[in-house]
Parts: structure tokens; sequence; C-alpha cells
């Protein structure tokens, strides 16, 4: 079972930590406003790619990809949101400039864009289906595989938190920092598009 495990964690990191519209919009936050106040953000990421990993274990995103006008309107939702956010996030004041006035993308937001984002079915899903943990056991392979998912959803997200922030910190210039904040924008909607695509 352990040698299962590193497999599926080997396959795991790269797909669930490479950049897509959670990672991106977490290392975007920590850039923006900082590690300490994209905190909330981050939660609702890890919660909401949590309830994704929750909804591929139990068969119920099947369901949901048989309905195209669901699937459609989820679709829909998030790349407004996501466009929303990537505005918020370019025009966020830099980090050198105290940006406490300038509201952070809290929970609600995280949750939302990582329950919606393709990347996060796609990536998760293709680990979940592509390994067995305990073959023969459907039920102890579900709740394994979700128990050895749940800390790399924390621990990628989490890095693209400090990664953003560390990017920040060494752009103390405002006109640096703007340049960086936009070009975080940018990335972040460049990846819905490749997602959806």
């Amino acid at each position: 079972m352990l040698a299962n495990l590193v497999l599926l964690w080997l396959a795991a990191l790269p797909l669930m930590g490479s950049p897509g519209p959670a990672t991106l919009s977490t290392a975007a936050v920590g850039a923006s406003f900082g590690a300490r106040r994209g905190l909330p953000w981050l939660l609702g990421i890890v919660a909401g790619t949590a309830v994704v990993l929750g909804l591929i274990a139990t068969g119920v995103t099947a369901a949901v990809l048989a309905l195209p006008a669901l699937k459609t309107a989820i679709t829909l939702l998030a790349a407004g949101y996501i466009l929303y956010l990537a505005w918020r996030i370019a025009t966020a004041p830099p980090l050198s400039r105290d940006s406490v006035t300038a509201k952070a993308p809290a929970f609600p937001g995280g949750f939302l864009l990582a329950v919606a984002n393709p990347k996060a079915f796609a990536a998760i899903g293709a680990v979940y289906a592509g390994h067995s943990v305990v073959p023969g056991d459907l039920a102890l392979d579900a709740s394994v595989k979700i128990a050895a998912l749940v800390p790399v959803i924390v621990l990628v997200n989490s890095v693209w938190l400090v990664f953003g922030t560390l990017v920040a910190r060494a752009l103390h210039d405002p006109r640096k920092s703007r340049i960086a904040n936009v070009i975080f924008a940018v990335l972040l909607v460049a990846s819905v598009g490749l997602a959806v695509l």
C-alpha cells in the first residue's frame, strides 16, 4: 500500500500543483495582499478543492457533466468571477504602499473558484482514476485516496501563496509591483482559457 501511496503522491504533486486558476489566483492574492491577508482565500481554495475531490470520489462529477446546461452555467459563472478577480488583482495597490485599505479576496470567492475550476476536475480526476491504493476494496481505496490527497491540496496551494508573497516582496518598487500584479492577472485569465478549451 505504501508504494501505491507514493505513486499517487508523485502523480498528484505536479498535476495538482501546476499553474491553473486556483494556484495562480492564490499566488496573485499573495502578491497583491500578502500571505496573512491571503489566508482566507487560501482556506477557500483548499475547502473548494477538497469538495471537488469528494465529488470525484463519489461519482457526482460524472452526473453533473452529463447535464450540459449545468456544466455551461457553472463554467460561465466561474469565468465571470475569475475575470472580476483578475481585475481586482491587477488594480490592487502594491504591497510596498501598504495595501490595507484594499479589501483582500475572501473565503467564499476562493471556495467558488475552486469548485468551478475545470483544471481541478481534470487534474484530480486523472490522479484519482489513474491510481489504486487499496485494490479490491473501493470504499477503503476512496477513503485512503481522499486522506492522501487533501494534504497535497493544502501543500501546493500554500506554496503558491508564499511564492506570490515572495515575488511581491522582491518588487519594492511600486511600478514593478504593479507590473507583477498585472502579469498575475493576465496569467490567471489565460489559465482559465486554457482549462476551458
